[in-house]
């Protein structure tokens, strides 16, 4: 990989670059930092058949678990656990055991948003017993027993309050840091709410077509400005990987 920005570096391995990424150095009071990661194509799909392994490449998924490694936590909305039905967030024992050697929990703390609670129940995230899941719900229905320890906080009305969600992750949890992975409807409403500190995005050189959400689905039109961190590339790929932080 090739660094562009801020100072050109011809050889930079992923891991120097998400080395790089520290949010849960200087936490905040009244929530996590918040990050979101995601690939898109140049037409600007961040899926293709409803899934978003088929835009990015090795490299990029590298990057993805690299950025898991930083954080206390990885949050995503149903419709993507639906789509991807996760298992264990980090599978590797040496990057769990460094995350801890750097303070961090052994496994981030798995975080869903679900206002149906309508979830893949028999994905490994909930039948293998590794780590701990965290659950935002405004539906009053019972989750099943599972393996892995699982908590439900159930918030009133028609969705889940994503500020008093965050609020309730650092603390009732401790929770400094969280890495939001899709899908574009959550990121929609944490931009919305101004609630992501910073955007991790993989530019991939294809084109999709079709009608498929975007970054930010259902966002009002509105102009908001990003400031840009970092820039690397590989020419392998053709990908750009991009850093932004949100402005004010």
């Amino acid at each position: 990989m090739r660094r562009l920005l801020p100072e050109p570096v011809a050889d930079v391995t992923v891991a120097e670059l998400v080395a790089e990424v520290r949010p849960s150095e200087d936490p905040l009071a009244e929530r996590p930092r918040v990050l979101t990661n995601f690939a898109l194509t140049l037409d600007g799909r961040a899926t293709i058949d409803g899934v978003s392994g088929p835009i990015g490449s090795p490299r990029d998924t590298e990057l993805l678990v690299g950025l898991r490694t930083r954080v206390d936590a990885v949050m995503i909305g149903a419709g993507t656990m639906r789509a991807e039905c996760y298992g264990r967030v980090l599978g590797d024992p040496a990057k769990r055991e460094r995350r801890e050697r750097e303070g961090l929990p052994h496994d981030p703390l798995m975080v869903i948003v679900s206002g149906r609670l309508d979830l893949p129940w028999e994905a490994p995230l909930f039948t293998a017993g590794w780590g701990r899941v965290l659950i935002f719900t405004n539906s009053d229905e019972a989750p099943p027993q599972t393996a892995t320890p699982v908590r439900v906080v159930r918030h009133e009305g028609g969705t889940v309050d994503l500020t008093a969600a965050l609020a309730y992750m650092r603390t009732e949890r401790g929770v400094r840091s969280v890495l939001c992975e899709g899908g574009a409807h959550l990121h929609a409403q944490l931009l919305q709410a101004e609630l992501v500190d910073e955007l991790f995005v993989t530019h991939a050189p294809k084109l999709a077509g079709g009608e498929g959400p975007g970054l930010v689905a259902g966002l009002p039109e509105s102009e908001r400005t990003l400031e840009m961190i970092s820039v690397a590339t590989e020419p392998e790929t053709g990908e750009l990987y991009v850093r932004y932080r949100t402005a004010g």
